[in-house]
């Protein structure tokens, strides 16, 4: 013990640089604890805190507070997958139309939403809605010392806190992401057929030839797979904030950041799982 003081004395900066992959392995493996306590909480969550779980489901999709005057989440979401629908048909159009091949239009509607525009613009809503004001609240409730209250009145609080929310949250992706998916169909098909006059038909036929019901559940995959990683990451982080209320604001900061990171890390490990080198599709004149 003496040795080390000593050595951290004389040499600090060398020391510090050795700690550097020290603390990093035990963040990963703080991370790693508390995930599968989370995720081990969830059973006794689901059956002793329904009316929790409940309660953060419909904040989670219509919102708490102001948020509840726009909608929360659903409408955030839905917005941003119609605008990225709309953006997607009108590139389409205009750039395969440069070639003579705008009917196509209909086949980047179906292969490019599914596989990567409504899964991705929608864990970027899901992480910049829902999951910043997870690791609000959790924080809040940190440097209030909430939590402490709750673990001193006997209720666990991952398990209250932590694993209601990833209950609520798998529970609400599926009709959410459904109106993310149906929307960026709606916007793409009604930008093609209404405000670039393509004839309703052509749309359909390439759409429905190229829309792979298969692709649709992948997708659906994909957005549980972001939403359960989006959550823990946001509960993660407002369950450790420290700092007082501008510690709170740096935990928000770092859990959309990671979180943002991990949404595309998730569709680009899913799209070589699934796909690979074969797109599963054959285009061909």
């Amino acid at each position: 013990m003496g040795t080390m003081t000593a050595l951290r004395g004389a040499y600090p900066r060398l020391i510090k640089q050795v700690d550097r992959p020290v603390n990093w392995f035990g963040r990963i493996g703080d991370h790693t604890l508390f995930y599968a306590r989370a995720m081990g909480g969830t059973p006794h969550a689901a059956v002793h805190f329904r009316r929790e779980i409940v309660r953060l489901i419909a904040e989670i999709s219509m919102g708490a507070g102001t948020l509840a005057m726009i909608g929360g989440t659903v409408v955030i979401v839905g917005f941003l997958t119609l605008a990225a629908g709309g953006t997607l048909a009108v590139q389409g159009y205009s750039s395969l139309g440069n070639i003579g091949i705008e009917a196509l239009t209909g086949f980047l509607a179906a292969f490019i939403n599914v596989r990567i525009s409504a899964p991705v613009v929608a864990g970027i809503g899901l992480a910049a809605t829902f999951g910043a004001g997870v690791t609000a609240q959790l924080g809040a409730m940190r440097i209030n010392e909430e939590i402490d209250a709750l673990e001193s009145m006997g209720i666990r609080p991952v398990e209250y806190l932590v694993s209601t929310r990833i209950v609520a949250g798998m529970i609400a992706i599926t009709p959410l992401y459904s109106i993310a998916v149906i929307l960026s169909f709606v916007a793409s098909q009604f930008t093609t057929v209404v405000l670039f006059g393509q004839s309703g038909g052509l749309y359909d036929h390439y759409f429905n030839t190229f829309l792979n019901p298969i692709d649709l559940l992948w997708s659906f995959l994909q957005a549980v797979l972001m939403a359960i990683t989006i959550l823990l990451i946001h509960t993660y982080f407002g369950y450790f904030a420290t700092g007082g209320p501008s510690g709170v604001g740096v935990a928000v900061g770092n859990a959309v950041r990671t979180s943002l990171i991990v949404v595309v890390s998730v569709t680009l490990l899913i799209s070589l799982a699934v796909y690979g080198s074969n797109g599963n599709f054959n285009l061909s004149g």
